[in-house]
């Protein structure tokens, strides 16, 4: 009982902390280097091209929905990034989401570990793709 005490006393947002954000672009930055280990030729290089632009496309996008509300003069005072200054306060928190509510940590792991799955086997696939035909 003390423990759903302890829970419902959390402050609760609805938003992702910029650092999350900031996660997502590095770790979509990384498979963009990952892939490039692959660009052996002028056909490979034109379309890891194209997917870095898209890539690109995607972190811009990520960036733009960061900043989108953050300096609102008309939000409520009780906004939970008002609430929160730093990481620790938002990971500590809940997160609030359409149906569930998280603690702000897992709702962070959850976001993040689809990218970074992607980006570390890119990166796996890239140093054992490197080690068979050599560094050029």
């Amino acid at each position: 009982m003390s423990n759903d005490l302890i829970r419902h006393n959390r402050p609760v947002s609805s938003r992702l902390h910029p650092m999350v954000y900031a996660a997502m672009a590095c770790l979509a930055l990384w498979l963009v280097v990952s892939a490039w280990a692959f660009a052996s030729d002028s056909y490979v290089a034109w379309l890891l091209a194209v997917v870095s632009g898209f890539i690109l496309i995607v972190v811009s996008l990520l960036f733009i929905l960061s900043r989108v509300g953050s300096h609102d003069p008309g939000a409520p005072q009780s906004d939970a990034m008002r609430q929160y200054e730093n990481f620790h306060d938002w990971r500590s928190g809940d997160f609030e989401m359409w149906r569930d509510r998280l603690k702000g940590t897992r709702a962070a792991i959850e976001i993040l570990l689809p990218l970074a799955a992607v980006a570390f086997g890119m990166s796996a696939f890239a140093i054992v793709y490197l080690s068979v035909h050599g560094v050029a």
